[in-house]
């Protein structure tokens, strides 16, 4: 059952790369992009989508630092209690030989 699994995450990510590399291969025109005071950038579809989506994502990482660090510092610290010992009353339940992490 664990090799299907295995098998169908490997499909998947082979047809989310082949779908992008065929976006790749299909805008490969030349675009302008026009910026202010007259300047502007010829250069591929793809290279202008890519730039626009690493911007966003950057954009994204940077809004939500404060907003993480915040939350950070307001995890309250664990007390360290000294514990009496207490006899185990039952046996621990067993592991699984496998733990996909899902």
């Amino acid at each position: 059952m664990k090799h299907i699994l295995w098998l169908l995450r490997w499909l998947l990510k082979a047809a989310i790369f082949f779908t992008l590399f065929a976006f790749a291969l299909n805008n490969q025109q030349f675009t302008t992009v026009h910026f202010f005071f007259g300047k502007q950038w010829l250069a591929p579809m793809v290279i202008v989508v890519l730039g626009a989506f690493s911007i966003g994502v950057a954009v994204g990482v940077f809004g939500m630092l404060p907003w993480w660090w915040k939350h950070q510092r307001a995890k309250p610290e664990p007390e360290i209690t000294p514990a009496e010992p207490v006899a185990p009353t039952q046996a621990p339940p067993a592991t699984p030989a496998y733990a996909d992490g899902i």
